[in-house]
């Protein structure tokens, strides 16, 4: 068994699920929600981070500014037609997105959006383990493997199994904080 690839396909899983969480727009001013914003630069999809300086002054608030002012009404087009839930302010230097303060109910359907993004992410690791015992059960069958081995197959993947869900429920949880503390 190649219990190196079966980890990294759950490793990968978990960043896949930390990368979603990071685009979730939780009442702070948070970068990465411009991740998959892409503006036509010179005829090249190209992300704002690459065209322009983001910063993060306040906790609610995010500033770009364009290293070429004429791609200012591109990028706040770009934003727009985004759908993040924000409308830019452009000042003619500067593009500021001012995060408003979330009120109890939108925290509450942010949560259950986060516990659906990590049962998602469980179900992941779940198949990747299915795929791993199938695979384990046709080499005892085929002979490659003995019965023990195969136990001891299942007992690691199991093992690997825990661990990635666990720390799923640990990112969650952390989430889950940051989001009702806001």
């Amino acid at each position: 068994m190649e219990y190196d690839k079966i980890e990294e396909r759950m490793i990968k899983t978990i960043s896949v699920f930390e990368e979603s969480l990071s685009e979730i727009r939780a009442g702070r001013a948070n970068p990465a929600i411009l991740n998959k914003v892409m503006i036509d630069y010179y005829g090249t999809p190209t992300p704002i981070n690459q065209v322009a300086g983001i910063s993060v002054p306040e906790a609610r608030l995010i500033v770009i500014q364009p290293w070429d002012a004429s791609i200012l009404k591109e990028i706040e087009k770009e934003i727009l037609k985004a759908d993040i839930g924000i409308n830019p302010n452009n000042d003619g230097k500067v593009i500021r997105l001012a995060f408003p303060e979330l009120n109890e109910e939108r925290r509450k359907e942010i949560v259950k959006d986060v516990r659906k993004m990590a049962e998602d992410a469980k179900v992941a690791i779940r198949s990747i383990r299915r795929d791993a015992l199938d695979e384990a059960k046709k080499s005892q069958k085929d002979s490659e493997i003995s019965e023990d081995e195969l136990k001891v197959a299942e007992d690691k993947i199991q093992k690997l199994t825990d661990k990635y869900v666990e720390e799923i429920d640990k990112i969650l949880e952390t989430k889950e904080k940051e989001v009702m503390s806001i």
